[in-house]
């Protein structure tokens, strides 16, 4: 089909789109960047974190299990170190409410053989020994955690590089929920995923890998040039906004943070309308307890995003669209 096997860098090839089986219908992934509380604003460290946040979790999870979430706990290295977190988890994870999977922080997560830097923030730009060593040494402990092999990955900043894929195979992961599609980190020496399809797709012809990106949306009379105008912005940083403002185009992806109800619920619909099988929500754990992100830096904040949580979930079950699990998305592709 034409594609390097396993490039997750590139834009999939016509034809590549996962098929899912009759009966699956349109689903929601809740997935949580379950991760350390650090400074966003300052350069990153290997040191210096918390984990503090964590005890935000029973009362979330309570609520996912009250409004009919099945939230997906994507672990990094200080969290799956943390004994309190585990208890907290793997309790949801025992009784089936929840499940877990690996988020790699490579700055937090060893073997410690590279500088920090934004560049090696991105666990694809590291040499490829390197990323299998520090996902390997997280995936193992994952598993010796929580009791179960996961089988689901999310690189840290979406951090994919050429070596991933193969590196994900190995390890018995079936799902990446990497791609951000619409969304360019070049800037930063990270991907470009502006043009990646929203909806999954197999990674490789053998359909072993499935990416599950997560959604984002075009809304207003000009999405078909999304891509364009805001390739435009990279030289023009102010190029977009006059277009979201007057929403003549809004790109909106399907986070809480930085992102209203009222955006969200166009963005749901939208998704919904378009067809897409599974809509993928993403947030960062630290959210759950103020002054941690940019996004919750008071209690009002916090409460805010349970509102938009609320409110997104009565929306979707109005429409018919109810929660998944991580094996129900493999059963339903042909896993």
């Amino acid at each position: 089909r034409g594609m390097t096997r396993g490039s997750m860098l590139e834009v999939p090839p016509a034809g590549r789109s996962a098929a899912f089986a009759p009966g699956f219908g349109q689903r929601v992934l809740l997935t949580v960047d379950t991760e350390e509380e650090f400074d966003w604003r300052a350069p990153f460290r290997r040191e210096g974190y918390g984990t503090s946040h964590v005890a935000a979790i029973p009362r979330f999870q309570a609520f996912c299990e009250r409004i009919g979430a099945h939230p997906v706990y994507l672990v990094d290295w200080p969290i799956v170190h943390e004994p309190r977190a585990v208890e907290i988890i793997g309790d949801a994870v025992r009784r089936g409410t929840a499940e877990v999977g690996v988020q790699l922080h490579p700055w937090v997560n060893p073997p410690f053989e590279e500088e920090v830097s934004v560049r090696n923030s991105f666990a694809g730009n590291l040499p490829p020994a390197l990323e299998a060593a520090k996902f390997t040494a997280l995936r193992d402990a994952i598993e010796t955690a929580f009791g179960r092999a996961p089988l689901i990955y999310r690189a840290g900043r979406y951090g994919l590089g050429p070596h991933t894929a193969a590196l994900l195979r190995n390890a018995g992961i079936r799902i990446d929920t990497s791609v951000r599609p619409l969304f360019d980190y070049s800037s930063y020496d990270g991907p470009d995923y502006s043009n990646h399809p929203v909806t999954p797709y197999w990674i490789d012809a053998e359909s072993s890998l499935l990416e599950l990106p997560v959604t984002s949306a075009y809304c207003g009379p000009l999405r078909r040039f999304g891509p364009l105008i805001h390739r435009v912005q990279r030289h023009v940083p102010t190029f977009f906004s006059g277009f979201s403002r007057l929403r003549l185009l809004e790109r909106i992806a399907l986070t809480p943070e930085g992102v209203s109800a009222a955006e969200a619920l166009r963005g749901v619909d939208l998704s919904i309308d378009a067809g897409l099988p599974v809509l993928v929500l993403s947030f960062h754990s630290p959210t759950l307890a103020p002054g941690h992100t940019p996004y919750a830096a008071s209690e009002a904040q916090v409460e805010a995003l349970y509102d938009w949580f609320a409110a997104v979930y009565a929306r979707l079950a109005a429409r018919g669209v109810r929660s998944c699990t991580v094996a129900e998305i493999i059963a339903a592709t042909g896993g």
